[in-house]
């Protein structure tokens, strides 16, 4: 289990820094999100605490095509420069000692290649490399680097199916991860799309520049906190609610949510190779359901 839940959490943090690249090849996206004083419930569920923390974030990316050439299929070559981030402020209440870091960042660059691969195949190659921290002093050990390759099967203009593997250096040497991607929609006033492993929409559209959408969305943050034993901070967050979206023009996008934050966990690990394969928690350490909000704005430089 302990695999693929860190398989997950290294390939939402690689997929979140190329912006959608299978669809949206150039763009530019920004989101701020806010979830409330939440009670912080220990591993093992050891009875209710007066301990909390809240979650203020800014996340956003932008990528830039290098080169690009269609074929006679009209499938696209591209090669592009991604960059992406992620700042998030904490605010911790009522613990005796300090548990959670006051600030966390995440910033990256990347580089992206998507090639077709006969017919129906297409290859997602992406590389990146950035600082991992909770501000409080930025060393060798901060920095991570990602990689992976996705060959990808189009079975039709709505599904693509995509395997590969996924490396990082989380753990000092490199190690290797599987990876699934899933891209599903339907056409229609009523849509349904799964993106895994990042979201999954239910939308309506009520007209040209007004689409209502529920949505349940996946995402993670990294960062070396300078602990001993367990210097890795791992967050990750499944949230919930109604995205109302408006298109302000030809290629601006704003985005609303109102919902709840499901499931938001911190957890701190050892980053030797040896302890990544021990027996995980049963129910590890994370905080109660409460609410979350959101505004996001998406800028289409040029669309396949």
């Amino acid at each position: 289990m302990k695999f693929l839940n860190y398989g997950l959490l290294l390939f939402i943090a690689l997929i979140s820094l190329e912006s959608k690249a299978q669809t949206e090849l150039s763009g530019l996206r920004l989101k701020a999100e806010y979830i409330p004083l939440s009670r912080y419930i220990p591993a093992g569920d050891a009875g209710k605490t007066e301990q909390k923390s809240d979650m203020r974030r800014i996340e956003g990316g932008i990528s830039i095509p290098l080169s690009m050439k269609v074929d006679s299929l009209g499938r696209a070559k591209v090669w592009a420069v991604t960059l992406g981030g992620s700042y998030a402020r904490i605010k911790n209440q009522n613990y005796e000692t300090q548990l959670f870091p006051e600030e966390l960042l995440n910033a990256s660059v990347g580089l992206m290649h998507i090639r077709p691969l006969g017919k129906s195949w297409n290859m997602m190659f992406m590389a990146s490399a950035g600082v991992y921290t909770d501000m409080k002093g930025i060393s060798s050990q901060d920095i991570l680097v990602m990689g992976g390759v996705i060959f990808i099967k189009q079975f039709n203009p709505n599904l693509a199916l995509g395997v590969g593997p996924v490396v990082s250096n989380t753990f000092g040497v490199p190690m290797v991860l599987p990876a699934i991607f899933l891209n599903w929609k339907t056409n229609g006033k009523f849509q349904i799309m799964v993106n895994f492993p990042e979201k999954v929409e239910l939308a309506f559209k009520a007209s040209e520049g007004i689409r209502l959408k529920a949505v349940a969305e996946v995402s993670s943050m990294t960062a070396d906190v300078g602990r001993k034993d367990e210097a890795l901070l791992s967050y990750l967050q499944v949230i919930s609610g109604f995205q109302p979206e408006f298109k302000l023009g030809k290629s601006l996008t704003l985005q609303l949510t109102a919902g709840a934050s499901l499931y938001r966990s911190m957890e701190f690990t050892s980053r030797k190779l040896k302890d990544f394969f021990k027996t995980k928690e049963d129910n590890p350490p994370h905080f109660e359901t409460t609410a979350y909000g959101a505004i996001g704005l998406k800028w289409n430089f040029g669309k396949r």
